[in-house]
């Protein structure tokens, strides 16, 4: 078998130039893209910014944008191209990794590499199955472990990170051996099943569960069907889905017997695809695209009563799909995609949040903010100040100062 993920010169990373445009009120920067971003990572120095995309036409550069802090700007320092189009990407907490979800395959990217130029930053696959989809990635916080979502497979598939590691870091070395296996690896422990489409998955500030959504509920759970399926074809009659799930995984379960780790599934409106914890655990914030609203969950009561841990239905804009919670939790945002929307190629808006209104009967909603099409994930940076979103239709990351948005 042979697996073409590098293009065959990685010397030849490409330079690309980025224009910064300052928009008005609220201020922030925006910085063009080669291709259609869908994750965004930034280091722990806040120095480096990486960014996945995928190509805007066929034939084209996709891969790994790595952005530079340089005189108060970010700018592109090179791309590192892949032959699979990448999706949600993580940096281990130690920032020696750089990990994309990338359809079938998940990649190892030494982030030293992809910060200095040297070639073969990629070193490592893995095969997540045939058609797997895998969407996003994450990992826990003593970088033993990775978990990915594969939309497709309708798992979770638990990755021990010590085996990868331990396999080296020579590219051709660990090529070779993933020819010769046909795909597979030492490196999977398990795969959790879960519902249709799996994409977001976040920890519990004590690493203990983790959480994820399923954008539709898996049949054998028999949940009745009461939205209309997205994008459906309106000249047929419709058709119907159940409810999509936040699911709760037990951690250490999952490390050694991951089948058997699912602990709670909790009915979580239409199409639920982001997550964004409280700081204490205790609220999950969930984006539920085909509500067109923000649900907010107690996770005190996920498993004592899941049927009424919703705590709030917040309506926001048309398919809101990031979100993300700054100032210490005290507000949200939210991007509101309008993926199936007929101006789907237009600019579209970040609604915000005051989540201390949460529960009372004030309305929480205290602000929007222009963004570009398709606002796909958000990242915040380690000191909380400054905000990242990567618009997906447009091909832009926006850079915002907290400070700015609106606030209480």
């Amino acid at each position: 078998m042979r697996i073409g993920w590098i293009v065959p010169t990685w010397a030849l990373l490409l330079t690309i130039p980025s224009v910064l445009s300052a928009q008005p009120s609220p201020p922030f920067v925006t910085v063009g893209l080669p291709g259609k971003p869908f994750g965004v990572v930034v280091s722990q120095d806040q120095q480096w910014v990486f960014v996945s995309f995928a190509s805007k036409r066929p034939g084209q550069t996709q891969g790994i944008a790595v952005l530079r802090a340089q005189e108060g700007q970010f700018k592109i320092q090179r791309v590192v191209a892949m032959s699979r189009q990448p999706a949600g990407i993580v940096l281990t907490h130690d920032g020696k990794l750089l990990i994309a979800a990338a359809k079938d395959y998940v990649v190892f990217f030494d982030t030293h590499r992809l910060i200095t130029g040297e070639s073969a930053p990629a070193f490592q696959w893995i095969s997540d199955g045939a058609k797997a989809s895998s969407v996003d990635v994450n990992v826990t916080a003593d970088d033993k472990t990775l978990f990915v979502s594969d939309e497709f497979a309708r798992a979770i598939t638990v990755i021990d990170l010590d085996i990868v590691r331990a396999q080296g870091y020579d590219s051709a070395e660990n090529l070779q051996r993933l020819n010769i296996q046909g795909g597979g690896s030492a490196a999977v422990v398990g795969r959790i099943p879960v519902g249709i489409s799996p994409v977001a998955m976040t920890f519990s500030p004590d690493q203990h569960w983790l959480y994820t959504t399923s954008e539709v509920a898996a049949p054998s759970w028999r949940w009745p069907k009461v939205f209309t399926e997205e994008n459906s074809d309106t000249s047929q009659e419709s058709q119907k889905v159940p409810e999509g799930a936040v699911i709760v995984v037990d951690v250490a379960k999952a490390r050694v017997n991951a089948r058997k780790s699912v602990i709670a599934r909790i009915p979580a409106g239409g199409s639920p695809v982001r997550l964004a914890l409280s700081p204490d655990g205790g609220r999950l914030f969930v984006s539920a695209r085909n509500s067109n609203a923000v649900l907010v969950f107690d996770t005190t009561k996920f498993f004592t009563d899941p049927l009424h841990a919703k705590l709030a239905t917040i309506p926001v804009g048309k398919s809101p799909v990031p979100i993300v919670l700054v100032d210490d939790g005290k507000i949200a945002i939210i991007g509101n995609s309008n993926r199936y929307g007929v101006n789907a190629n237009v600019s579209s808006t970040l609604s915000v949040l005051d989540t201390t209104k949460i529960g009372t009967a004030l309305n929480p909603i205290i602000g929007s903010i222009p963004a570009g099409a398709y606002p796909r994930n958000f990242c915040l940076s380690p000191d909380g100040q400054t905000l990242f979103l990567v618009n997906f239709i447009s091909g832009s990351l926006q850079i915002m100062e907290v400070s700015s948005l609106p606030h209480p």
